[in-house]
């Protein structure tokens, strides 16, 4: 059974491969949703419609390769970690959501990355102070 295989209009598809699918749109939407992101606003971010990503997140659709470093991007992971694989021992850098909202923070106009910026760096003041 492990060889099993059905027809679909694209070709051959092995039912290992429908499980790697599957576990693939579990783990796009458990990070969706850790980074606060609704399905249509990751949807909006890849340029692809929002039953797409609900059919690609329980494995309905396969995820086009062109999509993957896409994902990666938009998710804040490696495309080792979107795949599942563990991530390497001592891998130093932001947590996953704060590269998401730096990244978003990115795309946004000069003037308003200055107030954010100017807006953290008095958080971050702030919490200094209180520290001491």
């Amino acid at each position: 059974m492990l060889n099993a295989s059905f027809d679909t209009p694209d070709g051959i598809v092995v039912i290992t491969d429908k499980k790697f699918y599957a576990a693939l749109g579990q783990r796009i939407a458990e990070r969706r949703k850790s980074l606060g992101l609704t399905q249509q606003q990751l949807a909006d971010e890849l340029g692809i419609a929002q039953q797409t990503l609900a059919h690609y997140e329980v494995g309905r659709l396969r995820v086009a390769a062109a999509l993957l470093p896409a994902f990666s991007k938009a998710l804040g992971l490696s495309l080792d970690e979107l795949f599942g694989e563990a991530a390497k021992a001592g891998k130093r850098g932001p947590a996953p959501k704060l590269q998401a909202q730096i990244e978003r923070i990115g795309g946004l106009p000069r003037s308003k990355q200055r107030m954010l910026l100017d807006m953290l760096d008095a958080a971050i003041n702030s919490a200094n102070a209180q520290a001491a």
